[in-house]
């Protein structure tokens, strides 16, 4: 879709994402441990409408709509009608009509097309808020509840971890189809690492990670599948972290960039967008994302754009197999040639084609609600030079998103154009 009415990125706020690994997470060993909790939901959806509003000067009586990304605010916070939690981050926006999107991984990117399309409907501004916490239950549970977004009935006795074990049939399949090796995937794993490193953001940037760490199953680095056929392909090091955290955007017409009191180019465009879903339990190609390359393609069509155009990606790597589709659907890399693609450079942040800049789902983390949230921002930020350490050499002027939902089933991509 291409907007018929402009739609512009004008503000955004990412809080901190933590979890198992993270200095701030709050585990047995932690110093504060007993003294304090981590943040609830609420706390950390409140921290990103707040942020937003103080750092970037938002009056929320401009605010005219609004919507929530969020997966499963009921299971892992026992918590839903997100929409109606907003306004308890600020007085100022009772009243205002909120609601929660849904749409497992992809939620957030949703969130955003949600408020596309109030705009296009002749609104002029629209906050977009995700928010995830998934560190409340033990690892077992959690998979159970994440199963959820694959097709429970068929999918769920896959493995007790059923979703690392869904796109791990992937990843086989491309391994004895194209021959991609175990060094291939540690270098999209090191090179996530590398990139959260420089990221204050990012869930594991404290933790280091080298290509031989990564490459081989360790005590540290664990296979830990129980699926028998599945298990020798899958390491933690392979992994999106189980995150808390939460990501907002206000999406704004030009009248709505002009009542925020800022100009056009202290915005990024919305030149394009894409959304797809497929039945849930029937993927036709373990070797391809067809969803992903759908909404993509549609992304770049209509903003008038070739994947030749893109400077900078954002996309779903929530395990290294991922980032390889990725690279296919997005028309990157040819069929089976995704490794080429890590093993030349050019997606890390020296190269021509800067992928996952901040450590993408592997190492910024995967709080799910916030995800697709997160990818625009993160986009903006480095079209706006406020990356940091991570920044890249030159400010990109085009750059793409891709947001999935469970397994390759229901997917948003961008197309952001740095409007200054």
């Amino acid at each position: 879709m291409r907007p018929l009415r402009p739609v512009y990125l004008a503000a955004q706020a990412i809080t901190p994402f933590i979890g198992k690994g993270n200095p701030a997470f709050i585990a047995k060993g932690h110093p504060e441990f007993g003294k304090r909790e981590n943040p609830t939901l609420e706390d950390h959806m409140t921290a990103a409408i707040r942020l937003l509003i103080e750092r970037e000067r938002v009056d929320p009586a401009l605010i005219q709509r609004g919507y929530v990304g969020n997966y499963a605010g009921e299971l892992f916070a026992n918590q839903g009608h997100l929409g109606a939690m907003v306004a308890r981050a600020d007085a100022r926006l009772a009243g205002t009509g909120f609601a929660r999107v849904e749409a497992a991984c992809a939620s957030g990117g949703v969130g955003i097309v949600s408020a596309a399309e109030a705009i296009q409907a002749g609104l002029d501004v629209v906050l977009v808020v995700g928010a995830e916490v998934q560190t409340t239950k033990r690892a077992r549970e959690g998979a159970d509840f994440l199963a959820r977004a694959a097709h429970y009935e068929t999918e769920r006795a896959l493995d007790d971890f059923t979703f690392p074990a869904l796109l791990t049939r992937r990843a086989k399949a491309y391994k004895e189809a194209y021959g991609l090796t175990e060094r291939d995937l540690a270098m999209l794993s090191v090179k996530a690492y590398a990139n959260a490193n420089r990221n204050p953001l990012a869930h594991m940037h404290a933790v280091k990670l080298t290509l031989e760490q990564a490459e081989h199953a360790s005590d540290e680095n664990p296979q830990f599948l129980q699926n028998p056929e599945l298990k020798p392909h899958l390491k933690t090091s392979d992994c999106s972290q189980v995150s808390d955290g939460a990501a907002a955007v206000i999406l704004a017409s030009a009248e709505g960039v002009r009542r925020l009191g800022r100009s056009l180019s202290d915005c990024v465009e919305l030149k394009g967008y894409g959304f797809a879903a497929n039945p849930l339990g029937q993927v036709k190609d373990l070797l391809r994302f067809d969803t992903a390359a759908a909404a993509a393609g549609e992304a770049m069509r209509d903003a008038g754009i070739s994947h030749k155009d893109v400077q900078v990606a954002e996309v779903h790597d929530c395990f290294t197999i991922a980032e390889v589709l990725m690279y296919e659907a997005a028309g990157f890399a040819e069929r089976g040639q995704g490794a080429e693609l890590i093993r030349s450079g050019r997606t890390t942040l020296e190269g021509d084609l800067p992928v996952n800049t901040g450590g993408g789902l592997v190492a910024f983390g995967h709080p799910v609600g916030a995800t697709g949230i997160k990818q625009a921002a993160e986009v903006y930020r480095q079209m706006k030079g406020l990356c940091g350490a991570y920044q890249l050499p030159q400010r990109p002027q085009t750059g793409l998103t891709v947001n999935m939902g469970g397994d390759d089933r229901t997917v948003v991509s961008l197309v952001l154009r740095n409007a200054g």
